[in-house]
């Protein structure tokens, strides 16, 4: 009767003390390992059943590349955070349960999307209901409890959040390393400040998308000498975002009314930062956000004479700053909270600003549709190598 309580009553959430620093280090590398083994793997699957990026007007790429580097992620995701949960952690978290069907079902929206394209509303409505369905299981953001009508205004917001951050994942994914190397810096600093303040589930997710998501960097960003070429997709950033913003919702500290609500928009800082540079960008050039091209945050600053590769280690260099900052936050006094969130405000305000200012020529060509892929059998066709030195154009 007990443990069928525990299974209906969301708000039960607690283990018995903390794990210890060594099972969430086995679950880092569990994670880790898994998505450096099953990247390649994935990758042969795309390539024999034509789950592939086809090259276009907005693309950097110059030949198809495999688009489910997301499985790897979300496999080793699922595979270490399951497996060892079991064994180390004696307890049933329904949450955790909502948390991974949630993040399973946006997924599938988004490997549907890589294979056979999506409209962009219907990818909206998947992410609406799946952030639906995280409040519906007790994952909510609680703090508009002053004003009337809290709960629905909670609700609300909360729904907001999911799908703000999986599109703002999403939309920085544009560059190779960046939104996996981001999303695996997001989650390493949820997990300091989780298991800072004994928040044992956040923790959990945090460590656990770490390691899979750094996995991924590792194949995806270059590290290995004549590398194949290999995205994760929708289905990864999808995934990524989702997970991300899950997080963010249910991490609570002991200033909770006052300063914890930046806890988390400082350290999806960056993400935040750029889908509201393209969206207040194309705004103003009357360019519907759907379209895609290269004006993010990462494309202007190769426009302003980085590599792609110094863009992508500047932005990882930024979410570093950013997290920082909201650990500073997570202890920090109200004066001292808003001091900090201020500055970092006024910081972004001023970057905005100067990168709106970056001339954008042709940068976002009209698509054809949405489909993304060629017809199944493709054969490998190595890209050739792209100077790290030249400035993508505009």
């Amino acid at each position: 009767m007990e443990a069928m309580w525990v299974i209906l009553n969301p708000q039960i959430q607690k283990a018995e003390g903390n794990p210890g620093i060594g099972f969430y280090l086995a679950l880092f590398l569990v994670a880790l390992g898994l998505a450096l083994v099953a990247t390649p793997l994935v990758r042969r699957v795309a390539l024999r059943i034509g789950l592939v990026d086809a090259p276009s007007t907005r693309k950097v790429h110059l030949s198809p590349v495999p688009l489910l580097g997301g499985l790897a992620i979300l496999l080793a995701f699922m595979l270490a955070l399951l497996g060892l949960s079991y064994w180390f952690l004696p307890f049933y978290i329904p949450q955790l349960g909502a948390i991974l069907f949630g993040a399973t079902v946006i997924s599938f929206f988004g490997f549907w999307d890589d294979k056979y394209g999506l409209h962009p509303l219907y990818k909206l409505g998947a992410q609406v209901l799946v952030a639906a369905w995280l409040v519906a299981t007790g994952v909510r953001i609680e703090f508009f409890r002053f004003l009337p009508l809290s709960d629905l205004v909670n609700v609300v917001v909360t729904i907001l959040w999911v799908v703000v951050i999986t599109n703002a994942i999403n939309f920085i994914d544009n560059m190779d390393g960046l939104s996996s190397g981001v999303a695996a810096i997001a989650a390493a600093f949820f997990f300091l400040a989780a298991y800072q303040s004994g928040q044992w589930l956040v923790a959990l997710l945090g460590v656990a998308l770490a390691g899979a998501a750094l996995g991924f960097v590792y194949h995806n960003f270059g590290f290995i000498k004549g590398r194949s070429a290999i995205f994760m997709g929708d289905g990864g950033s999808l995934f990524l975002g989702y997970i991300l913003a899950a997080v963010g919702v249910k991490l609570r500290f002991s200033n909770v009314d006052f300063v914890t609500w930046m806890v988390p928009i400082l350290v999806l800082g960056v993400p935040l930062f750029d889908i509201s540079l393209v969206v207040i960008s194309r705004t103003r050039r009357r360019i519907p956000f759907t379209r895609g091209g290269k004006d993010h945050t990462s494309h202007r600053l190769v426009l302003l004479g980085l590599s792609k590769r110094e863009a992508v280690l500047v932005i990882y260099l930024l979410c570093g700053v950013a997290g920082v900052a909201a650990l500073v936050v997570t202890g920090a006094s109200v004066a001292d909270g808003y001091w900090v969130g201020g500055f970092m405000f006024a910081a972004a305000l001023f970057a905005l600003y100067q990168l709106e200012k970056v001339p954008l020529i042709n940068t976002n060509p009209k698509g054809m549709g949405y489909s993304k892929n060629l017809k199944p059998g493709i054969p490998e066709t190595p890209a050739p190598p792209e100077p790290l030195e030249t400035p993508n154009p505009g």
